[in-house]
């Protein structure tokens, strides 16, 4: 028996789901041999996947997303891949008291904390993207790994993607000379260009405070900062704004190909192969995944579709639980999931739902344990 599950977002980290499926098919088998390996698919939670796979942890102050200091956390293995989640400096979740900043929210910190990995030792680095409070390009990341970017009169431009409106000129000469010899991989599920109606700013700048009119200034100037870069870097810089990948966590995708020359690859591809997956799949007989949400977003690169496809290959059955399914049952079989067990089916109340998450999670293993192995 595999557990390959992702958090349940707000409320179980992809570790305490396993725990407690494990603890409800027990329930009805007792002694059940149950593996476990936790997933992730590039976003937040990558790093804990990886810590919970046996990577060593490292903990450093960055800057976080308005410039205040906060704490970060990246996972380095023995054969020097580090996983470096930008949520962990640069998320949502370190804004001050929760207030939007659309226009000057920063990657920086993002960039410290891949300093941080190859000060560490990292020869390859896995940079998961997702929960990103910036709309920046990588901007910030790349000036805090050397690249100047500047004003007309030789200023460093201010932070966030509005401070790009004014950049006149972009030297990446002076980025860290140990990323040419570092093999960096933009984890991400996003395949969005930069710009355009697809772009950063349209599609996920609204998610991150952007007004209608802040959108139509950060397009404008990250379709600048790329100008700009172009006639730094040259045509490989015009290429990458319109990359599968380039618009992934407010742009970083971007600066991630441009400065880093970073390879996008679906990110539940990369963490399977970071994690551990195939071997644990090899071994399996029956494959439960999951994650807080069962819902179209689910079956466009998020692990539990990654789990089920790759389980289908190998002619294993699969069931999921969840917080919420929102699917039909048509759709979950189309994406190799026999059964979906949400939670919120048992307690319709999502407040008490999300708090009493770990006794009603084993509850429904314990369900699907009745359902499927007896």
């Amino acid at each position: 028996m595999l557990v390959a599950a992702d958090k349940f977002k707000g409320s179980l980290t992809a570790v305490e789901v396993a725990e407690h499926v494990s603890e409800g098919l027990r329930r009805v088998v007792p002694g059940l041999e149950v593996e476990s390996v936790p997933v992730a698919d590039g976003g937040d939670g990558t790093v804990a996947a990886a810590l919970a796979a046996g990577f060593s942890r490292h903990e450093v102050s960055v800057s976080g997303p308005t410039g205040e200091p906060v704490e970060a956390t990246f996972a380095l293995d023995r054969q020097g891949t580090a996983v470096v989640e930008m949520a962990e400096a640069s998320g949502l979740r370190h804004l001050p008291q929760g207030v939007f900043a659309p226009l000057t929210a920063t990657t920086r910190g993002t960039g410290e904390l891949v300093r941080a990995a190859l000060d560490a030792g990292a020869t390859t680095l896995v940079l998961g993207v997702g929960g990103s409070a910036t709309t920046d390009g990588g901007a910030g990341m790349l000036t805090a790994l050397g690249a100047r970017l500047l004003t007309a009169d030789g200023r460093p431009v201010g932070p966030g993607g509005g401070g790009l409106r004014d950049l006149h000129t972009a030297d990446l000469s002076g980025l860290d000379p140990r990323l040419a010899a570092t093999e960096v991989i933009l984890a991400s599920d996003v395949d969005n260009p930069l710009t355009g109606p697809k772009g950063a700013p349209a599609v996920y700048g609204p998610q991150k405070g952007a007004a209608p009119e802040d959108v139509a200034l950060l397009d404008a100037a990250l379709t600048h900062y790329a100008k700009v870069l172009e006639e730094a870097v040259g045509e490989r810089a015009a290429r990458s704004a319109e990359a599968p990948g380039a618009g992934a966590a407010g742009g970083i995708g971007y600066g991630a190909l441009v400065g880093l020359d970073a390879v996008f690859r679906p990110g539940i591809d990369v963490m399977f192969e970071v994690l551990g997956f195939a071997p644990a799949l090899e071994r399996a007989s029956f494959v439960i995944t999951g994650e807080g949400s069962l819902d179209e977003q689910t079956l466009h690169g998020k692990a539990p579709a990654g789990v089920a496809a790759a389980a289908r290959k190998r002619g294993l059955e699969v069931a999921a639980v969840c917080g919420r399914a929102t699917l039909s049952a048509q759709a979950l079989r189309e994406a190799g999931i026999s059964a979906a067990y949400a939670l919120l089916d048992v307690e319709p109340d999502p407040a008490r739902c999300m708090a009493q998450a770990g006794p009603l999670l084993a509850d429904a293993a314990e369900r699907l344990a009745r359902d499927f192995l007896v």
